[in-house]
C-alpha cells in the first residue's frame, strides 16, 4: 500500500504499510537495519495519520539530501 526506502551516506530508512486481510495494517518504520516501530492497526483513520506522518517525514529527509532508493541500490 505504501512503501518508501531512502538513503544517504551508507544508511538507509523504510517507511512500510501494508495490508493484513482482516488483522487491518501493518505500520512499520526502519532505520538500517533496525525496526523503530511496528505497530498493527484495525482502525483505518489510524492508519491515515501514520500515512500521513511518514509522507511529511519522508519529505523532511528529502528535503535534507536523502534519496530514495531504486532497485538494485
Amino acid at each position: 500500500m505504501f512503501s518508501k526506502e531512502l538513503y544517504r551516506q551508507g544508511h538507509t530508512q523504510r517507511f512500510t504499510i501494508q495490508a493484513k486481510g482482516t488483522d487491518g495494517w501493518e505500520v512499520r518504520e526502519e532505520r538500517d537495519s533496525q525496526v523503530l516501530r511496528r505497530v498493527c492497526y484495525t482502525d483505518w483513520h489510524r492508519v491515515e495519520r501514520a500515512l500521513f506522518a511518514f509522507t511529511l517525514r519522508v519529505s523532511e529527509l528529502e528535503s535534507r539530501g536523502w534519496e530514495e532508493a531504486r532497485a538494485g541500490c
